[in-house]
């Protein structure tokens, strides 16, 4: 009788209103999964100037560039694998946007953005580590790794406990940061403002004063 009540109790209405949101669940579903791939996508990425100083190294890199065709994207590398997980991940990606336009820092000026590479080279790898690297575990399979070297295979086997992919591999793909750990600003700062042609201690006034622009040092026989 009970089971009788309750399909008595699916009416017409009802019948519709799932309908509806079974039509609804599957669109939005179809909406999330484009907005990943448009929001994935290398043309979205560097839509903002910032991004195009990582871009001209990350065309240079094996990434970019592999002998097998495949090219990992900029989503492939900083977005969660999985609807929900990436659909996190571009919820997040918000924040970035405060800090581009309403921070302070003008991220698309090249000495700007050099100083403070460091820092996102740091917040990045911590990303990779915090997910056990999952992103590089969607396309690389660790017991499938033979490498062209001789102990390549074994080391994957053998000296990975406890570590994930981000430990070992690093700037392989942007340009080359220092472990956090033997990071150091001041060399950091001097290595800047000598490809700038900026004087010394220009750096460590950008990082204090992200306004004030920079003053180059006078080329001979300028």
């Amino acid at each position: 009788m009970a089971g009788l009540g309750l399909f008595r109790a699916i009416t017409r209405p009802v019948v519709i209103a799932l309908g509806i949101g079974g039509i609804g669940g599957m669109v939005f579903v179809g909406f999330l999964n484009e907005f990943h791939d448009f929001a994935s996508s290398n043309a979205f990425c560097t839509s903002c100037h910032s991004m195009t100083f990582a871009e001209a190294v990350y065309q240079g890199s094996v990434h970019y560039n592999s002998a097998s065709g495949v090219r990992a994207s900029c989503g492939d590398c900083h977005v969660s694998p999985g609807l929900l997980a990436s659909t996190w991940d571009h919820a997040m990606g918000v924040t970035d946007l405060f800090k581009q336009f309403l921070g302070g820092v003008d991220y698309d000026d090249p000495v700007i953005n050099a100083l403070h590479l460091p820092d996102s080279a740091f917040v990045a790898r911590e990303w990779f580590r915090k997910r056990d690297s999952a992103s590089c575990r969607s396309c690389h399979v660790q017991e499938a790794i033979l490498g062209e070297r001789t102990h390549t295979a074994a080391i994957h086997r053998e000296e990975t406990e406890g570590k994930t992919c981000i430990d070992c591999h690093t700037n392989l793909v942007h340009r080359p940061v220092p472990d956090e750990h033997t990071f150091k600003r001041d060399a950091w700062n001097r290595m800047i403002e000598a490809e700038f042609g900026l004087e010394v201690g220009a750096a460590d006034r950008l990082l204090t004063n992200p306004r004030r622009a920079p003053r180059a040092v006078a080329q001979p026989g300028s």
